[in-house]
């Protein structure tokens, strides 16, 4: 009886251990695929983002990145909408886009997340459009043949899960640069 019990003993703790490396892996597996997914979404969908506003990017590409209701009130979208952006008078070639991004922590189970991003564009490869060149330079100056610097700031970022997919629900500015 007494090795009986033993022997139950060493199995029950050897099948806890597993069980627990086991739990430990399923989390880490799920959290590093919402993790790459998230950063992707961020970086890709942001880059689209100021891509539409400098012109070289269709509308319908945003979709991808963005629930559909933050893309109806996103201030920044609206302005290219009006008719009323600084870089519709350019033609933009390329930009350098970077995105910075704070730590996340998002469970499996979980549908929103939050995450403080720090975007910036210190390069934009671009020129003034050539029907317009004479008036901008008269009206701003020689140095408004370049296009206009793109305002780095902090953003926090709230993304969501739409159909199994993480999207960008809503961007708050937290600090501009």
């Amino acid at each position: 009886m007494k090795y009986l019990r033993r022997l139950m003993w060493f199995l029950a703790s050897r099948l806890a251990v597993i069980c627990m490396v086991s739990g430990l892996c399923v989390v880490s597996f799920y959290y590093a695929m919402n993790l790459t997914n998230m950063q992707i979404i961020i970086k890709d969908g942001m880059a689209r983002r100021a891509q539409y506003v400098m012109g070289m990017d269709k509308a319908d590409e945003l979709s991808k990145y963005f629930q559909s209701g933050f893309l109806q009130t996103d201030a920044v979208l609206l302005t290219v909408q009006n008719g009323s952006s600084p870089y519709m008078d350019y033609t933009v070639r390329g930009i350098d886009h970077r995105i910075e991004m704070g730590f996340v922590w998002v469970w499996p189970w979980e549908e929103v997340c939050r995450v403080e991003i720090v975007e910036s564009i210190p390069r934009i490869d671009g020129r003034v459009r050539a029907d317009r060149a004479e008036a901008i330079v008269e009206a701003y100056g020689a140095d408004a043949v370049y296009p206009p610097a793109w305002h780095s700031a902090r953003y926090r970022v709230t993304l969501g899960r739409e159909s199994g997919q993480w999207k960008i629900r809503g961007l708050s500015i937290l600090e501009t640069y």
